[in-house]
């Protein structure tokens, strides 16, 4: 299986990921991490950090000659703004410049400093910021990988911003090539105006605006996941993932809450052979029971607006107790193209994970005979 740690602060010298369970013999391509770094990066309405940071990733450990070895593997991504804090994140030495005592609603500040007995709550905050899912863009970036050379993709698409919703005709390749260029994360034109045109308006508001965003996983053969126990079922594993991905609120797994809206008939995918099991539609999201059922498997996130406002809301001062306009960091406007590009790289990691489960993971070798001959089996089913 696969596993990772990351580690690191906002501000401090570099984000840190380790990773285990990458089998040998995964043929890794750097410039397809720092590709996905770079689509993090971008998208209409993000703040001034991203004219600093130009994340790529260098590998400490686990790879030789572009090639992986089995073992851990380390990934370092550099915080170039660092130069510009090292002396009030320094591990040694502190100034104390720039303590944070007026917690933003919305965010970890007030309930982490409560936890962890901090004074200062930028202690919170450096590790709570999203931030930290650069390291996550990277170790999905690796683990997609493994899944290449297999024919699994990942198409991803915002499908909405604050009120603004995009309004594709059909959801074709087309639309996906559209879509991934785009500022916004829509493939239709004229909604991305509209979608531009309500950030700028958000923006002047000095507020900031959420939306939903989706990923979709063509290739999987079914089987993938569990339904034996609950934690090896892989629409919760994939939940699970995904909710932990910073101003998350929400995840929904094809027809999601839909389904509870309409009759059975409606929300059900018939099954029908011809030369092998087929659906005509897809309302289940491509997952049954915990497991793959060979349809593209579909997952939608809700990311909230990000806390920082630039016309704070009111809070508390924690040391004092009066009341006082919550503290701002930079930050930005609208974040979720940027949240697309990293749900879609988490749900590769756990795509990852269950294949690796199924498939063995110890070499590419073994894995590839053991994915032909399952394939075999199940085509005789």
């Amino acid at each position: 299986m696969i596993r990772y740690f990351t580690a690191g602060e906002t501000h401090g010298p570099c984000l840190t990921a380790i990773v285990e369970g990458l089998p040998a013999g995964v043929y890794i391509e750097k410039g397809k991490i720092d590709a996905q770094l770079a689509k993090r990066q971008k998208g209409y309405g993000r703040g001034g950090r991203m004219l600093i940071e130009k994340d790529t990733a260098e590998i400490l450990s686990g790879v030789r000659g572009g090639v992986s070895l089995g073992g851990p593997v380390t990934i370092r991504i550099e915080n170039r703004d660092w130069k510009n804090w090292s002396e009030i994140m320094g591990a040694w030495e502190s100034n104390g410049k720039k303590e944070v005592t007026c917690p933003r609603p919305g965010h970890a500040d007030l309930t982490g400093g409560m936890k962890y007995a901090h004074s200062d709550l930028r202690n919170v905050l450096e590790r709570a910021s999203a931030r930290e899912t650069a390291a996550r863009v990277a170790v999905g970036a690796l683990a997609r990988q493994v899944l290449e050379p297999f024919g699994i993709k990942f198409l991803s698409r915002v499908v909405s911003i604050g009120k603004i919703e995009d309004r594709p005709d059909i959801l074709d390749e087309a639309f996906y090539e559209r879509a991934a260029v785009s500022e916004v994360g829509f493939g239709n034109e004229n909604a991305e105006k509209e979608a531009k045109a309500y950030i700028d308006e958000v923006k002047k508001m000095g507020q900031t605006v959420g939306g939903i965003v989706e990923t979709t996983v063509t290739g999987l053969v079914p089987g993938l996941g569990s339904y034996v126990q609950f934690d090896r079922k892989l629409d919760a594993r994939l939940a699970a993932a995904v909710m932990s991905i910073q101003a998350i609120k929400g995840v929904e797994i094809g027809l999601g809450f839909e389904a509870a809206r309409i009759e059975g008939a409606k929300a059900h995918d018939e099954i029908f052979y011809d030369g092998g099991f087929k659906r005509k539609t897809n309302n289940a999201g491509g997952i049954e029971g915990g497991m793959t059922n060979g349809e593209p498997v579909i997952v939608r996130a809700a990311m909230k607006p990000i806390p920082t406002q630039y016309s704070p809301l009111m809070t508390v001062e924690i040391r004092d107790k009066s009341p006082k306009k919550a503290s701002v960091e930079r930050s930005d406007v609208c974040a979720v193209p940027a949240c697309s590009v990293v749900v879609e790289n988490v749900i590769a990691t756990v795509i990852a994970d269950a294949f690796l489960e199924k498939f063995g993971n110890d070499s590419m070798e073994d894995i590839k005979y053991s994915y032909d001959g399952y394939v075999k089996r199940i085509k005789q089913y």
